[in-house]
């Protein structure tokens, strides 16, 4: 009896997140907050960052502002208000990575509620930051008032009022103006006022009218999941200085006088962007600016995005041409893409990410250095066979900070930029600094202190969605933001465990694996395999909310994903061997990784195992299809079917010209060689086909043609169709519709 007493007792002393633990759920991820990038302020006391809240049952996704010491800060209590059990345990918990918020850890607040709030960006006095919201009708930017003291907001005002909307707000070094972007009309170009009245109108009259009929007179007239209606991207810059007169309640005084086009013409300036590093920057006395745009006479097969710097001051009532005559392209020279200018704080330099073989878009891009005086650049990496992704420059000028893929990881470097480069010293051009990691995990979006003594960077991984982290000279990483523990520590999930076998062309090729919860080794357990999209899009040590692998585990299920030829992070060379193969080397990569698993791991059940996979992924297992029986089932979202006639219902036309070699009509044999139609007489395994409407990279009819071919041949198939979603699928109810039919259907197929 005593010793029953003793067990209960035991049990009952155990902490109360081991108890309650259970399998990731879709409704754990949706109550999981999306932590965007951190923005140090100037003077180095906090971060602010957007996180967005999903509301499932409203099928919303709503962004809010939140604001967090550095932990430089967290001793005070007026700041960080500090818990009991915090002031307990001192604040260098906060440097742990566990479930922090069961320990009373909540130096994160949330400081704009009470509306939409989106990219917080601050102005330079430290007392004001700028942010976007669609509270009053259409993104707009917003002022927001910070107190330092007690880091809060005591005013939040609306600045812009622009009928094509506001985006991507950038504040001026020196305080004076704000830059946005806003879809606009290009015949509307002219003087300030004139223009934003012309843009009014017409958006107006579209609305309005009754035909919705489009001409297009040249390509890239639709993208993604949207068609283009005549306008394009332009930046635009708003005196900051006329915050006044709104405070003061006299509405949009003085506001549009200050408006200007900076970057008139037929031309999307800054380039479209999923997302990212921003395609422009203010150099560092905010007299000028920098931004990418694409001036070939067809962009819709040219990646020759080039960089553009351009004054801001200019009369108000100077005409667009004006505006025009004082650009200057500063990469002309280069006739593959030049993006993310980035100018250094002594203003010497414009640091940006470049490639070298036109039209190819995953070329090396590698981290160049514009010098403004000379107009000399420099490659900075040389022949590092690594892709440049995030980067930013230290208060010094002396380095740069940049992340980059690798074996499944994104770590943190930083290279040095030596005195006297591009100073015309050939000997010191010559040489190039070998980059030094400082940060190992998946880390993106990073910002440095005006000091110069904290790295500020976002982190994920497969068991944890980003959260904001600091990196303090001599001192371990820490985690700044927790506003995720609380659901995370309830829930049961499985690290990745990478592993490496001998692929196509004898080349060492590394899988990755998630087993599910309360797994014992002694068991049998069924297999996702998923295939990545891009192509050269690597899978590893991340998260997400899309192809989330802890949830495809969650309900018994060993996940398994390869980074086949194609994949970044192995070499420039690994990612070129897909280049006219899509159907060789990484099929063989993808079976050879399946096949080493299935030899290697005894608890997986090969007679059980179902193959996923999205945009290249769908092609690869729509090809999969017609090349093996090995599966029990497929699951095809928005994959391509017929490749000739792919090409022409796609709209960035350079992607499939470099990877297959030519057009339909140059090399047609290519196209057939590797489209998947043409093998359905061998198509047997149960497939569901998922497809969105607004899928304009790979169009509806090709998951449309590929069901009906299933149907005709009699193969076991059901097909998910989202007349709302493009290439993602992104409405929460939807996604949650996506995972159950989904995963309804691989249990289905593999008897579980």
């Amino acid at each position: 009896m005593r010793v029953r007493w003793l067990l209960i007792a035991i049990l009952f002393s155990l902490p109360l997140t081991a108890q309650a633990k259970h399998p990731f759920s879709f409704e754990d991820m949706m109550a999981l907050k999306r932590v965007e990038e951190p923005v140090p302020s100037p003077d180095g006391k906090w971060v602010l960052f957007a996180a967005v809240d999903v509301d499932l049952k409203a099928n919303t996704k709503t962004p809010h502002v939140w604001v967090v010491p550095l932990s430089s800060q967290a001793t005070n209590s007026e700041v960080a208000h500090p818990s009991p059990v915090l002031a307990r345990v001192g604040y260098s918990e906060v440097g742990t990575a566990g479930p922090s918020t069961s320990l009373g850890m909540t130096a994160e607040r949330e400081i704009i509620s009470d509306q939409d709030a989106d990219r917080p960006r601050w102005a330079p006095d430290g007392k004001h930051f700028a942010f976007l919201s669609t509270k009053e009708g259409g993104s707009q930017v917003w002022i927001a008032d910070f107190d330092g003291a007690t880091g809060t907001v005591t005013a939040k005002h609306r600045l812009t009022n622009i009928a094509t909307e506001a985006d991507g707000e950038l504040w001026s070094p020196d305080g004076k103006n704000i830059l946005f972007k806003s879809d606009v009309y290009p015949e509307c170009d002219g003087t300030p006022y004139a223009e934003t009245d012309c843009n009014a109108k017409k958006l107006a009259e579209d609305k309005q009218s009754k035909v919705k009929a489009l001409i297009f007179t040249h390509l890239l007239f639709r993208h993604w999941n949207a068609y283009k209606e005549g306008k394009r991207t332009h930046l635009f810059l708003i005196d900051a200085t006329s915050m006044p007169e709104f405070r003061k309640g006299q509405g949009n005084v003085g506001m549009y006088e200050t408006f200007r086009d900076l970057t008139p013409g037929d031309y999307d300036a800054p380039v479209f962007s999923l997302g990212g590093q921003d395609d422009y920057a203010f150099s560092p006395d905010g007299q000028e600016i920098c931004y990418a745009s694409n001036h070939d006479p067809e962009p819709a097969i040219s990646t020759n995005n080039d960089l553009f710097t351009v004054p801001v001051n200019f009369p108000a009532d100077a005409p667009a041409s004006q505006v025009v005559a004082a650009t200057k392209d500063i990469t002309a020279e280069n006739k593959a893409a030049d993006n993310t200018p980035l100018y250094s704080p002594d203003g010497k330099y414009i640091a940006y990410r470049a490639q070298q073989r036109p039209g190819y878009e995953s070329d090396t891009w590698r981290l160049m250095l514009y010098n403004r005086k000379t107009a000399q650049q420099k490659n900075l990496t040389g022949t590092v066979d690594s892709w440049v992704n995030d980067f930013a420059w230290d208060p010094d000028s002396s380095r740069i900070y940049f992340v980059s893929d690798g074996q499944g990881e994104s770590p943190v470097y930083f290279i040095r930029v030596k005195p006297g480069f591009l100073e015309r010293d050939y000997s010191v051009m010559q040489r190039v600094e070998t980059p030094e990691s400082i940060a190992s995990g998946f880390n993106d979006n990073l910002a440095i202190t005006p000091d110069g003594t904290t790295l500020v960077f976002t982190q994920m991984s497969v068991q944890h969605p980003d959260e904001v982290y600091e990196l303090v000279s001599k001192t371990p990483l820490a985690q700044l933001s927790h506003l995720n523990d609380a659901v995370l520590s309830q829930v049961s999930m499985s690290p990745l465990e990478p592993f490496w076998f001998t692929g196509a062309n004898n080349d060492k090729v590394e899988g990755f694996m998630v087993k599910p919860p309360n797994f014992h080794p002694s068991k049998k357990y069924p297999v996702k395999f998923i295939v990545h999209g891009g192509p050269e899009v690597p899978m590893g040590d991340e998260w997400s909310y899309r192809w989330n692998a802890e949830l495809f585990a969650a309900n018994g299920y060993v996940v398994i994903f390869i980074n086949f030829h194609g994949s970044p992070g192995y070499g420039q060379k690994f990612i070129d061997a897909i280049d006219g193969d899509w159907g060789g080397a990484p099929y063989e990569d993808l079976m050879k990784g399946l096949d080493y698993a299935e030899q290697q791991y005894p608890f997986i059940d090969k007679d059980r195992e179902c193959a996923l996979g999205a945009s290249f992924g769908g092609y690869m297992v729509n090809w999969i299809l017609g090349h093996t029986n090995r599966f029990k089932c497929i699951v095809s979202h928005d994959g391509d079917f017929n490749l000739e006639a792919d090409y022409g219902s796609t709209e960035e036309l350079w992607f499939p010209e470099w990877e297959l070699k030519g057009t339909p009509w140059t090399n047609r044999e290519m196209y057939r060689k590797w489209s998947p139609h043409l093998f359905v007489t061998n198509f047997k395994t149960p497939t569901l086909v998922v497809h969105g409407q607004l899928d304009y990279r790979i169009d509806v009819s090709d998951g449309l043609g590929l069901f009906t071919t299933l149907q005709r041949q009699g193969v076991p198939s059901k097909m998910l169709y989202f007349p709302d979603e493009g290439h993602w699928v992104l409405k929460p109810q939807n996604s949650q519709f996506w995972y159950k039919t989904v995963n309804d259907w691989v249990d289905q197929w593999v008897g579980k």
